[in-house]
């Protein structure tokens, strides 16, 4: 085996080939921009909102608007460089595709396996928390289902063990068994997966005209959702600002990134776009920009409404509405939720059997994969793949594991997302050919030789002035707090070691800006994210070298 092998590049002409008008044509192009834009407002604004919102105001106050801007400027800059390459390569894959152009094979597989996991975990999540808003729902219309139907068999088990009053233990106390195992399982969440796969399978299309129809419904209610709740704001309870510190505004980084990874999905949506050299990358920054500043709004009013140390549950927005004795806010919120986590299902649902058929086309999947519905125009088998995928952890897992999970893959995927622009020279022959091309997106070049550097020393004397034992706490290494600070001590590392590559080698500055921030928002995860992962992509390289490695298109 062969060293080099590992890093060969797929050339750009292969890959417009494959997923154009040549080998693998089939899928019907009927996205638009403003369906694109829909797409992306459908997988943002869903667990985010109604549930994971909660976790991070509970962490870090009403500061924590200040982590969704940190993010959506993170996420910004890396939406960009999604959009320069959807520009240039615009076929189904997502960053997959994107690495395999710019690092080569091993990095586009490693990628690949992350995405597969961010687009699966992150739907169990999701699956979960509209279980929840679900049986809220029947229970209004006093619709009761047994609380072993309602809950996963793991958070059953822990509530048993440790004799916590409430769903879970009453699900293990009443369950029907089988021998000695009992029946656990969280039925509306498998059902809605069902639901969700079926309609995937059966065209683009269709998933189209639902998605943008629960998007009408979930903005509108979002919109009320605020309107209502800012008669209820007391100023008193936005401070403290940073109740914990700016630690504590961090430690909500898994929670406030999970909210953003949709606009992600939206790039395998290609092949079914009109234009997608012009629509694609306006779809992700529109999208992106107005998730935003709903996002922010929104955090603004819930955290007016009542302290932040109450908002620490699973339905943050029915929660305040609960207190404030607004109780037919509480019907209008489930729905809301309902709607809004069904279309981040939808869209998360799409993505990743265009990820599995892309990398089957390259011969690291099987061929399976890669087939089109003759009737549906659909990759089938990877669909229906994709619904078991998500479907059967769901009877063995619970909803605090993946979160923390899907974060640290995105992320992920967006530092090789960005790190690839970098690596793609603006003099290349590619590139004159993309600028002189009208509607199609660019990145602007900006030289970034002294202006990162700049950057680098104006922030770092900033932090020192407005926080000055941030770095001080940063390298105590004493114990409990070296798994804290070693990544942001790398991360500083980083920014010296950066500042020097740019001032030689004259780097452009907004992928170098994505790539810096993503970095910085990963030293954010907890040790058993980064373990976790590690296991993760193990299991993937290992299929590599097993199957992947000899049967790649590129070995042949």
């Amino acid at each position: 085996m062969s060293l080099s092998n590992l890093f060969r590049r797929k050339p750009t002409s292969t890959i417009l080939q494959q997923g154009g008008d040549g080998e693998h044509s089939g899928l019907n192009k009927v996205l638009n921009v403003k369906d694109l834009t829909f797409f992306g407002i459908a997988a943002i604004i869903g667990g985010g909102t109604f549930s994971a919102i909660g976790n991070a105001c509970f962490s870090g106050g009403p500061g924590v608007i200040l982590l969704y801007v940190i993010c959506a400027i993170a996420c910004g800059f890396t939406a960009m460089c999604y959009a320069e390459f959807a520009s240039r390569v615009p076929v189904s894959g997502s960053a997959y595709t994107y690495a395999y152009v710019s690092f080569g094979e091993v990095f586009a597989w490693i990628i690949g396996w992350a995405l597969l996991m961010e687009y699966s975990i992150g739907n169990i999540y999701i699956a979960f928390s509209w279980s929840g808003y679900f049986t809220n729902l029947l229970e209004g219309f006093h619709i009761h289902l047994p609380e072993w139907l309602t809950i996963n068999y793991k958070s059953s088990h822990a509530a048993f063990l440790e004799s916590k009053a409430g769903e879970g233990l009453s699900a293990w106390q009443n369950a029907p068994t089988i021998g000695s195992l009992k029946i656990i399982f969280d039925l509306p969440a498998v059902v809605i997966n069902i639901l969700i796969t079926y309609l995937v399978y059966k065209g683009t299309k269709e998933s189209k005209n639902f998605s943008n129809a629960m998007v009408y419904i979930k903005l509108a209610i979002i919109l009320l959702v605020i309107i209502v709740g800012a008669f209820y704001i007391d100023i008193e309870n936005w401070t403290p600002f940073m109740p914990n510190g700016f630690g504590g505004v961090m430690a909500g980084v898994s929670a406030v990134f999970f909210a953003y990874i949709g606009f992600d999905a939206v790039s395998t949506l290609a092949e079914e776009s009109e234009n997608p050299q012009r629509d694609l990358p306006r779809g992700m920054i529109y999208s992106l920009i107005i998730c935003t500043i709903i996002y922010i709004v929104l955090a603004l009013v819930i955290t007016g409404m009542v302290k932040y140390d109450l908002l620490g549950v699973s339905d943050p927005l029915a929660e305040i509405f609960a207190l404030k004795g607004v109780k037919w806010m509480l019907f209008i919120v489930s729905i809301a939720a309902v709607v809004a986590m069904t279309s981040v299902m939808l869209v998360f649902q799409m993505g990743q059997p265009r990820i599995w058929m892309t990398m089957s086309r390259d011969g690291l999947m099987p061929k399976k994969f890669a087939e089109i519905h003759p009737k549906h125009k659909t990759p089938g088998f990877a669909t229906i793949v994709t619904g078991l995928v998500v479907g059967l952890p769901i009877f063995f897992t619970d909803e605090n594991f993946v979160l923390d999970f899907t974060s640290i893959g995105t992320l992920f995927a967006f530092v090789l997302v960005c790190g690839g622009v970098l690596m793609l020279s603006p003099q290349s022959e590619d590139e004159l050919k993309v600028r002189a091309t009208k509607g199609k997106f660019r990145i602007p070049y900006i030289n970034s030789k002294f202006v990162f550097p700049a950057i680098v020393v104006g922030s770092s004397i900033l932090v020192h002035y407005l926080f000055p034992t941030y770095f001080g706490s940063s390298f105590d290494f004493s114990e409990g707090k070296i798994a804290t600070n070693l990544p942001l001590v790398v991360f500083f590392l980083l920014c010296i070691v950066m500042s020097f590559i740019t001032f030689f080698k004259n780097l452009s500055l907004i992928p170098l800006l994505g790539l810096i921030s993503c970095c910085y928002l990963l030293t954010g995860m907890a040790v058993s994210n980064w373990k976790w992962f590690g296991v993760w992509l193990l299991i993937g390289l290992v299929f590599y070298f097993a199957y992947g490695y000899k049967n790649s298109k590129l070995n042949k």
